[in-house]
């Protein structure tokens, strides 16, 4: 086989492996991309209902409901929430992360994984537990402390994984200049954390956009506890439409923010040889303050939720394990997670294979459409669904597949991601060889291509199910009559203020969660070279 390789290139050929051929995609070229550009038109279906429906209202309307004294509280509400949660979950994962990663912490690895399990808590479950604590919270406040001890993990993992692949020589270099530790730390790590902080700063600000559970638990009124309680009364009428276009409109806003705060500077190490190992900073009399506030932070984040879950699971006794209640919710939870993460893994392949092996300014403006659909919140693309099944489709509304083609739409950029990674990972030259030997594009692609990105995709399904497991709004407005899920029963019950019959849920929801959460935090530390 070399010898059939190497004679064209001498001869001066440009169309052999060895010269960067790219191999055939198992359906063609022009399949792959036609199968991309239905699934970005299929991802922009809630962004052109709330375009078309914001049309429809007529611009007058469109204004006065816009432009009115409740929306001006939502909108305080959002800014106010944004503006305090996300600078708080910053501190708390950068310093968080910079204490694992940076510093002789005793205890590392335990604190590292610790500091990423609130994860695994939904925010709903975390509000479910604090108003068990303190049944008077309430409002801004509330709502600030609930979000950063559930979100600030969003920004400790991106932050820890930098950290520890962060070359120290730059540090070395500037104690060599006279820098102390904490000037060295603001003016040379803090800036190489740029990347890390805005990108774990965007999924914060989105989360507390989408959310729902956590904020109606607590009566603090946001755009989607309003949007819901919109549809219930007036089953999407224009004033819901309106304030849907509100929260996409600050959903676009933010990801511009985070595109254009990463700005232009290199990040990645140049040259040759092994990084050094990173010298830590001694604690000495901080030992403890530091060992405190971690300690603090996780029982806050993670040891009270968990308590008051135990705690309400050993009040309600044996009776509220009744196995007709969970069992089918268990079970129904499972099957639209697997079959949600199967579904989104296989959507993915075809925009993640032209983005890769084929790649272009088209490839990478229909990879983009994902990420501006997967932004908006759970409630927008419910709607969306609701409004497009019934016109347009009325025998598929309220059926398992509109449910499962949402779950698609808000958590394709996980599988997208990850698969992506694989692809890039997986050398299309033995896909080349394979297709040289007579192999036929969709036989190399199964026995080569897939089996090598096999690993990349189940990470992505498995984050993809994660998120599914845990889905709340999208799932209360599409789901057919008689779906019982963990999120929706939970819900049901907490809101009839049964918290003794709502554990279960909730403790089901931890467990299922724990193991995707951990599987991410290793995901993370794999990418930095771990």
């Amino acid at each position: 086989m070399t010898t059939q390789v190497s004679a064209p290139e001498t001869s001066g050929s440009t169309t052999t492996a060895g010269r960067g051929k790219r191999p055939r995609p198992p359906f063609g070229v022009s399949a792959v991309g036609v199968m991309a550009v239905l699934i970005a038109l299929f991802a922009l279906v809630p962004l052109g209902y709330v375009a078309v429906m914001t049309a429809a209202t007529g611009w007058d309307t469109a204004i006065e409901l816009i432009v009115r004294p409740r929306v001006g509280e939502l909108l305080l509400n959002t800014v106010l929430l944004i503006a305090l949660t996300v600078p708080l979950c910053l501190i708390l994962g950068v310093g968080g992360a910079w204490l694992v990663e940076r510093t002789t912490l005793r205890g590392q690895k335990v604190w590292a994984v610790l500091l990423a399990a609130p994860l695994a808590i939904p925010a709903f479950v975390n509000s479910y537990a604090w108003v068990s604590a303190v049944p008077s919270l309430h409002g801004l406040f509330s709502g600030v402390l609930i979000a950063t001890l559930s979100y600030f993990p969003l920004v400790y993992i991106p932050a820890a994984a930098t950290l520890s692949r962060l070359d120290p020589a730059v540090e070395q270099s500037a104690a060599s200049l006279g820098l102390g530790a904490w000037r060295a730390f603001f003016r040379v790590v803090l800036p190489q954390l740029r990347i890390a902080m805005t990108g774990g700063g965007l999924l914060v600000a989105l989360h507390l956009l989408a959310e729902y559970g956590a904020f109606a638990m607590i009566r603090f009124d946001t755009f989607t506890t309003a949007i819901m309680v919109q549809y219930q009364s007036t089953f999407n009428g224009a004033a819901g439409t309106m304030l849907a276009s509100v929260l996409v409109f600050f959903c676009l806003l933010l990801l511009l923010v985070e595109v254009r705060s990463r700005g232009t500077a290199r990040y990645a190490r140049v040259g040759s040889g092994a990084q050094a190992k990173a010298l830590r900073l001694p604690l000495h009399a901080y030992q403890v303050p530091a060992q405190l506030a971690l300690l603090g932070l996780t029982l806050l984040a993670f040891g009270l939720p968990l308590l008051f879950v135990l705690r309400w699971i050993i009040a309600g006794g044996a009776d509220i394990w009744a196995a007709d209640e969970f069992v089918p919710a268990l079970w129904q939870t499972l099957l639209y997670g697997l079959a949600g993460a199967g579904a989104t893994t296989v959507v993915a392949f075809p925009m993640a294979y032209l983005a890769v092996r084929h790649a272009s300014w088209f490839s990478k403006a229909l990879e983009l459409s994902n990420y501006v659909t997967s932004s908006m919140p759970g409630i927008v693309v419910a709607l969306a669904f609701v409004t497009v099944s019934i016109r347009l489709v009325p025998g598929v509304y309220q059926t398992a597949g509109v449910l499962v083609a949402a779950y698609i739409l808000l958590f394709l950029p996980r599988a997208l991601v990850n698969i992506r990674a694989g692809l890039a990972q997986a050398p299309k030259e033995l896909d080349e060889a394979a297709q040289a030997l007579g192999t036929p594009p969709l036989l190399s692609f199964i026995r080569v291509t897939l089996r090598l990105t096999a690993p990349a995709a189940a990470g992505g399904a498995a984050l993809v199910f994660l998120g599914i497991a845990n889905e709340l709004t999208a799932t209360l407005l599409l789901s057919p009559n008689g779906t019982r899920t963990l999120a929706t029963e939970f819900w049901s019950k907490s809101s009839e203020i049964d918290y003794a019959g709502a554990a279960p849920y909730a403790l089901l929801m931890i467990v299922i969660s724990a193991p995707m959460t951990y599987l991410l935090f290793q995901q993370s530390k794999k990418v930095a070279g771990q």
